[in-house]
């Protein structure tokens, strides 16, 4: 199977991103897929769960949720049958032998950590929503799937824009080895936000939360100035509806604060992969990203300290 067939069985034209994602697993080397929610990064997925199907390997495709477990199981099996997949989450096993399995990641680390068979003949993992690699509670799964799957196994890594994506890269290939990184900026489905006031008494105020002046996304003034109207005083009173107002602390609105904080960051839907708690023998280390809009910081680096052990990883 080669992208070109997959995609005719399919009747669909693949965009140029998605071409060269195919290509690199063509070439057995691992990719990290970065583009907007709707560019179509699940079907590079896809086709190496397919590839590694179609060459007699076993596939997983892990998700951070049990709930996109479960939706990707429901389709993997719409196309592959249901003998063909399986599905492994903390209280559900199906088919675990099966050739494709989806799975949390967690369950895919767990099985690392003890050795298990069902490694044998594992040939792609695919991590979905690689970017809770920067989580502080979860992170350390992915890290620790990364750096002890075999080099062997072919690893997808999808997420949305990864705003530090050449320091990722360069991590995964120090222990990886051979990784291609593909990243696709064009947003298909335009995101837009909305500023939304009132309540089941009162008719909704719907605004744009953002509005451009002089070429530039600001907070909307006149959602600002709705805020402000209708924000609690201090000490209570009345409201100009009459209603009571609860009595606050000094700070105004926690709301307003927010939306004017708002205009430094109006595109907030790009993610960064940063460093994780867990520390491991090799020289390289994922590097810290801030947000987009804050500046870089080194000092949450520091340098690793031991390897992860097996018998105090969490389940």
């Amino acid at each position: 199977m080669d992208a070109r067939s997959f995609a005719a069985e399919r009747s669909l034209v693949l965009d140029s991103f998605q071409e060269e994602a195919m290509r690199a697993l063509d070439e057995d080397a691992s990719v990290l897929v970065s583009a907007p929610t709707g560019a179509g990064k699940t079907l590079i997925a896809e086709y190496a769960v397919f590839a590694a199907f179609d060459r007699g390997e076993r596939a997983f495709y892990t998700t951070p949720i049990k709930a996109l477990s479960n939706q990707k199981h429901r389709d993997l099996c719409e196309q592959l049958g249901q003998e063909s997949v399986g599905l492994l989450t903390g209280d559900t096993s199906i088919n675990p032998r099966a050739p494709i399995v989806v799975m949390t990641t967690e369950v895919l680390r767990n099985m690392i950590y003890a050795d298990s068979d069902a490694l044998e003949g594992l040939g792609t993992v695919v991590l979905d929503e690689v970017h809770y690699l920067q989580d502080r509670a979860r992170g350390a799964v992915w890290e620790e799937v990364i750096v002890h799957l075999p080099t062997s196994v072919e690893i997808v890594c999808l997420s949305a824009t990864v705003s530090n994506i050449e320091e990722f890269t360069g991590w995964l290939r120090d222990v990886r080895g051979d990784v291609v990184t593909v990243v696709e900026e064009q947003r298909p489905v335009p995101l837009e936000h909305f500023w939304v006031a009132g309540d089941r008494r009162d008719d909704l105020i719907v605004l744009p939360t953002f509005v451009r002046r002089k070429g530039e996304l600001v907070a909307n003034p006149e959602a600002i100035a709705i805020e402000a109207e209708h924000a609690p005083r201090r000490g209570g009173g009345r409201r100009r509806d009459g209603r009571e107002a609860a009595s606050v602390t000094p700070g105004a609105s926690s709301s307003s604060r927010n939306l004017r904080s708002a205009t430094s960051c109006p595109r907030s839907t790009s993610s960064s992969v940063a460093r994780v708690a867990t520390a491991h023998s090799m020289n390289a280390w994922p590097p810290a990203c801030a947000s987009p809009t804050a500046k870089r910081s080194t000092e949450s680096v520091g340098s690793p300290s031991r390897t992860p052990s097996r018998s105090a990883t969490r389940t």
